[in-house]
């Protein structure tokens, strides 16, 4: 047997490096503890996570989501822009929970890699604090793996769960929406988090002729812009209008998410042109050669948050939208939905 054979091997030697996760945990615990929120029971740290679900609620149901960044994270590795896709990771399963009328109260995270780099995982664990931050829930746990051999260097995943409360005679399900209610779209944040594989290609097309500037943004900071967190102002909306339905447009677009939450027999009628196109939206379409319903079907295409109201409550309920800081459009209208007719009919 050689004396090689016969070494020591310690587990940092295998590939993992104990110190270095004790100094990311260390490096994240004020994140951390800046999100708290009543109900939270105990500090980061321990085997689970202990959440009581606030008095106030008389007959809570909880709502659970769960989801990922995708592809946008190949821009984060090659751009070195690691410090917003954690505000997209919490915004993904926030802005979900968010639809059934929940207010979400506490998120867990999953960030896996081949070695660990603490600056890197510290700063996108930062913007998951600073997503929690944002939308009222607690960064109460989480898991970070160091896998050698799972992940290429410089590479990880993302994983992100989240858990929200409502009361049971309050749950959105849609099931009141009728034919003449109001469709009010939310202005996306850019492209949030979904599409990228698409993204990605429009780039390897443009090559060197990407432009400078959308928006006003650089370019990189245009496409990279995080998904916008939309619940403390719709919860505040809510609490104030009737209304009936939400939809967070995600994969699939406008086209596939807003059917969702319709009853049977029901179309959303969607006004083309009834909101802005942006440079940067305008840009993908044109570089991807792609026709409107494309373009619906994959990207937000501007619209991150569709609110159906009845018609008489349209103008109040955008007015305290906008009071609150978000830019809403009325995008179009519910009708009957004719046999073989699609849900959603480009106008």
């Amino acid at each position: 047997m050689s004396t090689a054979s016969t070494l020591p091997i310690s587990y940092k030697d295998a590939g993992v490096d104990i110190d270095a996760g004790d100094a990311l945990v260390e490096r994240i615990k004020p994140l951390a503890k800046k999100t708290m929120r009543e109900g939270v029971l105990a500090s980061i740290g321990g085997f689970g996570a202990l959440f009581e679900v606030p008095k106030r609620y008389q007959e809570p149901v909880l709502v659970s989501g769960t989801d990922g960044v995708g592809t946008k994270l190949k821009l984060a590795f090659e751009w070195n822009m690691h410090d917003t896709v954690g505000i997209d990771l919490v915004a993904m399963s926030v802005n979900d929970v968010l639809v059934q009328g929940a207010e979400p109260l506490f998120f867990l995270d999953y960030f896996a890699c081949g070695k660990l780099d603490v600056d890197t995982a510290a700063a996108v664990i930062g913007g998951i604090a600073k997503g929690c931050e944002l939308s009222g829930c607690a960064l109460i746990g989480g898991e970070t793996a160091e896998m050698p051999g799972m992940y290429p260097d410089g590479e990880y995943d993302l994983a992100g769960f989240a858990v929200g409360a409502v009361e049971k005679s309050k749950i959105l399900t849609g099931q009141n929406v009728q034919a003449g209610d109001v469709v009010l779209g939310l202005a996306s944040a850019g492209v949030h988090s979904n599409g990228f594989s698409l993204v990605r290609k429009c780039i390897d097309r443009a090559g060197s002729s990407t432009p400078a500037t959308l928006d006003g943004r650089p370019f990189k900071e245009a496409i990279m812009q995080p998904t916008r967190l939309y619940v403390k102002n719709v919860l505040a909306a809510l609490a104030q209008h009737p209304i009936k339905a939400l939809a967070h447009i995600t994969g699939g677009g406008l086209l596939e998410n807003i059917p969702r939450v319709l009853p049977e027999g029901l179309a959303a009628q969607l006004q083309l042109g009834s909101w802005p196109k942006t440079e940067l939206f305008a840009w993908l379409q044109s570089t991807a050669g792609i026709d409107d319903v494309e373009m619906n079907r994959t990207f937000n295409n501007g619209i991150g948050m569709v609110v159906v109201v009845a018609a008489d409550q349209a103008e109040a309920t955008a007015a305290t939208l906008r009071s609150l800081g978000e830019t809403v459009y009325t995008i179009g209208r519910i009708a009957p939905r004719a046999e073989g007719a699609a849900a959603v009919q480009l106008q």
